[in-house]
């Protein structure tokens, strides 16, 4: 147990770049360094957390912490990954809402957001080749993307497509399937918007409980949900605000989930941040508690395949929709189009960290301000 805390606590602190590279040092210090498991074991957890809801990477450390010690052991380990970035995030939303208003602060996100940009449409490009494995999931990526815009439910969204993906595989195993079955799956009504209501914590948290217990996909598919709740459906939050929650995510260690806690915060100080950050990981110490005695077979189910590649097609269309949308708003001039360009160009080619680029930005931004 001590182990598995020293181990989490030390990734919780140093684990920058996002899932993909957080699991990346997972697999080095569990199966490289220590030997708890092995390569087809670390692989089968890998694939029962794209299985269900919630952080790849946190719930990665809850199936080791689970393998390793039980419940307790999941506890440990989750618990020791999540609250370093928890308490990094925590701290510099308390310096954001003191000091946003100063000209330096704005100088730093006037660098950074374009980063960020950079840095989910790097990962939309490379979930995408892994995802959109033929061109039935490159037309439902379409569909969803564009009834994303016709303003359907992103919860709808995801569970149609996988829904859909189980028909369309079924029935073309059997009979065949006309291209035109696929969208009577799509009739879902959009839901009904609330009406805008003051600030609770009990709303607050409800939200962020919801959002952890239905998220797949990667972490930045946060966006369409944090957007269609927190800035459309209740305005608790401008674009501008998001945009800064997912850099403070993105430049601090640890999962991106911790947005949340800068959300919370910002909104309602630190009760907030804490009720915000417990309701987003809750659903995965849970989703992982009942899983993991199952990877086995989650991993051979015909069923669990056709769904996941059904909402990961989805949750990809969501991701661009939502980067298109904040991209207008982050993209506004000619030096923060350059920005975003060399960030990509350094992402993809040199495959640099993002936390040297989101470090760059923000140097970036000052030096502008301070030179213009």
């Amino acid at each position: 147990m001590r182990e598995l805390f020293a181990l989490f606590l030390r990734l919780g602190f140093t684990a920058f770049g996002g899932p993909a590279a957080h699991i990346a040092m997972m697999r080095d210090e569990v199966v490289t360094k220590r030997g708890w498991l092995s390569e087809q074991e670390f692989l089968d957890l890998l694939g029962a957390t794209n299985l269900i809801p919630g952080p790849n990477s946190t719930e990665m450390a809850h199936h080791i912490g689970y393998l390793r010690g039980g419940w307790r052991g999941m506890l440990i380990a989750g618990i020791s990954f999540i609250a370093p970035a928890m308490l990094i995030v925590m701290i510099l939303a308390y310096l954001y809402v003191r000091y946003n208003s100063l000209p330096q602060v704005e100088a730093l996100f006037y660098g950074i957001k374009p980063v960020v940009i950079a840095i989910i449409l790097q990962a939309l490009w490379s979930l995408g080749r892994q995802a959109v494995k033929s061109l039935w999931l490159a037309l439902l990526g379409f569909i969803v993307l564009l009834f994303y815009f016709l303003e359907v439910n992103e919860i709808v969204l995801l569970l149609s497509a996988g829904l859909v993906l189980i028909l369309f595989r079924s029935v073309k195993q059997f009979r065949g399937f006309g291209v035109g079955n696929l969208f009577p799956v799509f009739g879902f009504p959009t839901l009904a918007a609330v009406v805008a209501q003051p600030f609770t914590l009990g709303g607050l948290f409800y939200i962020f409980l919801k959002i952890g217990a239905v998220l797949y996909g990667s972490g930045y598919v946060l966006l369409a949900f944090l957007r269609a709740d927190f800035v459309e459906r209740l305005g608790w939050l401008t674009d501008h605000q998001l945009l800064d929650a997912v850099a403070i995510g993105q430049f601090t260690p640890g999962p991106i989930f911790t947005t949340a806690t800068f959300i919370g915060y910002v909104l309602g100080g630190i009760p907030a941040a804490l009720l915000a950050t417990i309701g987003i990981f809750l659903p995965s110490f849970i989703f992982v508690l009942i899983s993991n005695p199952w990877v086995s077979r989650l991993r051979n189910s015909f069923i669990a395949s056709a769904f996941l590649d059904g909402v990961n097609v989805s949750a990809l269309s969501l991701m661009a929709a939502v980067t298109w949308q904040l991209g207008l708003s982050s993209i506004m001039d000619l030096p923060t189009f350059v920005i975003g360009v060399i960030a990509l160009i350094l992402l993809i080619r040199f495959r640099m960290n993002s936390a040297w680029l989101v470090l760059g930005g923000a140097a970036f931004g000052l030096l502008f301000f301070l030179v213009r």
